[in-house]
């Protein structure tokens, strides 16, 4: 049986580590041609745009609608700190961050219920680099290095179709504190694959704040920029969660 690699990668730490893991327990996909998949993309009023000019907050999100549950995904800014020098610095780094909700009815998901998990620049990178036959894992603990180290933890599994034809984004959410345990399960197509990982190489530099690095320079040498509204990072992180 083929070995994929698998990684494992904590919130807080830099540090990846490779683990090999066997093809296995891998669902069946019989039953993936009889849901439908939507893809929806929500954005501000026409209203609210004025002279160039944006009001209120944008919402551009890549969704995708399955029959058990619903997946969001969406950058999310990085937040800067001003230096006593007159320079800034990142403060908050940016994520990606993905939104799942249960299913409750047909084309019906309860947003009450929804979980949050957000990828960093380094997870990103590893699902850009997935191959077809290939699966990752990613383990959350949103209170970790803090008294409340454990009482959540958040685990993030990617791992192929068994027909080759996508992957299956599995997320579970472990809370001891409310004794629950939730778990949600998105099969994602090769196409939309292929969205979210072009969407994911544009969106990259920017959740890392290197735009704002490579901006004052192209504005010392005279580059013309479009006019763009500040924008500020979603303060609904996944530890509100």
């Amino acid at each position: 049986m083929m070995k994929l690699s698998r990684f494992w990668l904590p919130r807080n730490q830099l540090a990846s580590k490779f683990l090999p893991v066997k093809n296995s327990n891998i669902k069946e996909t019989s039953w993936f041609s009889n849901y439908s998949s939507r893809l929806g993309i929500s954005t501000a009023r026409s209203d609210s745009i004025k002279h160039g000019n944006y009001s209120g907050k944008t919402y551009a999100d890549f969704c995708i609608f399955k029959g058990k549950a619903s997946l969001a995904v969406s950058p999310v800014l990085p937040t800067f700190s001003r230096l006593d020098s007159g320079s800034s610095k990142v403060d908050r780094r940016g994520v990606v961050m993905l939104k799942f909700m249960p299913a409750i009815g047909q084309r019906k998901y309860d947003s009450e219920k929804k979980q949050l998990f957000a990828l960093s620049a380094t997870e990103i990178g590893c699902l850009i680099s997935l191959g077809p036959a290939e699966s990752c894992e990613f383990f959350h603990d949103p209170s970790m290095k803090s008294s409340l180290e454990g009482q959540v933890q958040k685990t993030l599994s990617v791992s192929p179709l068994t027909n080759g034809e996508g992957y299956f984004f599995n997320l579970a959410v472990m809370n001891s504190v409310q004794k629950t345990n939730d778990r949600f399960s998105v099969p994602v197509t090769k196409a939309e694959f292929a969205v979210m990982r072009a969407a994911f190489s544009f969106v990259l530099p920017y959740i890392m704040g290197w735009d704002q690095v490579i901006k004052p320079k192209l504005e010392s040498i005279g580059v013309e920029r479009p006019m763009q509204r500040e924008m500020r990072a979603d303060p609904d992180f996944e530890w509100g969660r």
